[in-house]
């Protein structure tokens, strides 16, 4: 599998990570959870993306992984749901991060993304200056931001932040055209994502109120030729191997997918000419689309 670097951060990654979301559904059985998220790292997936406000995620990370942290890139995002503590202060950031290092049994994080902060919370300063305080205690090794549109525009410009998590997919390549140049001419990591764009195919009829919708609505829009390749290949590799991305992640509690994920990612990236014909058909219908939170 292709090797990322994290720009300046120095974390090495292969070009598929775990989106670490579904695991912390309560109703999954800690077993089935402690064989998926080690079955993720014997299959080489070495990041995985959590956040304070996916349930048991960062509990069961720490839970079964404990014993291999050496093997994989941990991230994370906070910002919000501190007990007695207002969001989006610094002491939520401060206390947030002593939490997480707490539920994840690790003594740093790699990654500590502000979780989708609003824009005059990010230009107010006082959640930049508490993770940079923890950044430079050694609690975490990158200052990360993960949001979109405009918000993400002004983190990367800010030179606060040595890496970003935004969308990038086939239905949403705003900041792959607008932001990761950026992002790259000044050496940030960059995970992407709904690398499947939360997989609009499987639904023949509009699926009003579902996560997939928007991308649904898009995808009509847009009516790509897959070129003959099952859609969730085509959406992989085109994400995972796009210009400027250093690992996406796709968020599953399928052991199926999960080998199924691994094995497209192998194949590596998409032919040039099919990549060139997919941006430049997003460029024609979907430029002013702003993109998905």
């Amino acid at each position: 599998m292709q090797q990322h670097l994290f720009g300046t951060t120095g974390l090495a990654t292969s070009a598929l990570g775990l989106g670490a979301g579904q695991i912390g559904n309560a109703d999954l059985a800690e077993a089935t959870v402690a064989r998926f998220l080690n079955e993720a790292l014997d299959l080489g997936l070495s990041l995985i993306d959590t956040a304070r406000g996916y349930g048991l995620s960062e509990e069961r990370i720490g839970r079964h992984l404990a014993h291999r942290r050496s093997e994989f890139v941990l991230s994370t995002k906070i910002g919000y749901g501190v007990d007695r503590i207002p969001d989006w202060t610094g002491p939520c950031i401060t206390a947030g991060i002593e939490a997480a290092l707490q539920r994840l049994q690790t003594d740093h994080l790699d990654i500590v993304h502000l979780h989708s902060c609003p824009l005059d919370v990010l230009q107010n300063g006082e959640v930049i200056e508490a993770l940079l305080k923890a950044k430079t205690a050694g609690k975490l090794r990158v200052a990360a931001y993960s949001g979109e549109n405009a918000e993400l525009a002004w983190a990367i410009a800010s030179g606060h932040f040595g890496s970003i998590e935004c969308s990038v997919n086939l239905f949403d390549q705003r900041s792959l055209l607008n932001d990761l140049p950026v992002a790259a001419s000044k050496g940030l990591g960059v995970i992407a994502k709904r690398p499947l764009g939360n997989a609009p195919w499987r639904y023949a009829t509009q699926p009003h109120g579902d996560y997939a919708e928007t991308y649904w609505l898009r995808a009509q829009t847009l009516a790509y030729d897959a070129a003959g390749m099952p859609w969730d290949e085509l959406a992989l590799r085109f994400t995972a191997f796009a210009s400027g991305v250093s690992s996406a992640i796709v968020g599953t509690a399928s052991i199926d997918n999960l080998r199924r994920n691994a094995k497209l990612a192998e194949a590596g990236p998409l032919p040039a000419e099919l990549v060139a014909r997919l941006t430049a058909r997003f460029q024609t219908v979907g430029a002013g689309w702003g993109g998905e939170i």
